[in-house]
Parts: structure tokens; C-alpha cells; sequence
């Protein structure tokens, strides 16, 4: 059907950078921390098993600056195009997740009645 509400969640580069390059995770069972956020208890080290915490390959700032770039190269043109139909709605998500929820569902609530063209599906493989 018509696509009636398109949402971009905005937040700055440099926090994303911050957040993302922080992450910690317990490989056995996936528990994630962050060095700021949710710190371990002791650095490095899973609170509930006590074993080493890795850190991803590409979460570091130069990939993760690179893949913003790219992010930011490959919607620019998707964004601009529901821009001009009326129906992109910016928020800013550098708040508390109950304050970003509202903004969406009010957005997604407010959404126009006249939607956007509808998006073409791909033709099943």
C-alpha cells in the first residue's frame, strides 16, 4: 500500500562514534555492556562468568566512520524523495527511549491521510 509515514531517527556522528566504539560483549552468551553506559563491574570482564569481554573488529571509529559516510551517501536521495511527498518525519533520538517512543508513535498517529505513492514490491523469487 501507500507508504503514509517515513521516520528518520537523528543523532549526531560524534555520539554514534562514542556509543558504538564503547560496546563490550561476553561471546558465550551474548551479554553486551558499555564502557560507559553499562560498564562491567570489573573492566573487561563478564559479571556473571567472570570471562574475558571482546570488543567487535568494526567497532572502531575510522570503519564506523566510513559506514556513516556510506549510510549517509545512500539515503540522502530516499530521504529527499519523501521529503518533497510530505511524509518524513525527523527524530531526534539523542533523547531518553521513552521520550523517542512518544515522538514515534505521535508521528506514526499524525501520519497524512494522503500517502506517498505505493512502495513497488519485489516480485517474489
Amino acid at each position: 500500500g501507500p507508504v503514509s509515514s517515513v521516520l528518520k531517527f537523528e543523532i549526531p556522528d560524534e555520539l554514534l562514534v562514542k556509543r558504538i566504539t564503547g560496546r563490550l560483549f561476553h561471546p558465550g552468551s551474548g551479554r553486551s555492556y558499555h564502557e560507559e553506559f553499562n560498564p562491567p563491574k570489573t573492566p573487561m570482564t563478564d559479571d556473571e562468568t567472570g570471562e574475558p569481554l571482546i570488543r567487535r573488529s568494526d567497532d572502531n571509529e575510522i570503519t564506523l566512520k566510513k559506514r556513516l559516510a556510506t549510510f549517509h551517501e545512500s539515503t540522502h536521495g530516499v530521504l529527499s524523495y519523501y521529503q518533497n511527498k510530505h511524509v518524513l518525519t525527523r527524530l531526534d533520538a539523542n533523547r531518553p527511549i521513552q521520550e523517542v517512543t512518544a515522538s514515534v508513535i505521535k508521528a506514526v498517529e499524525s501520519a497524512p491521510d494522503e500517502a506517498a505513492e505505493p512502495v513497488q514490491e519485489a516480485a517474489a523469487a
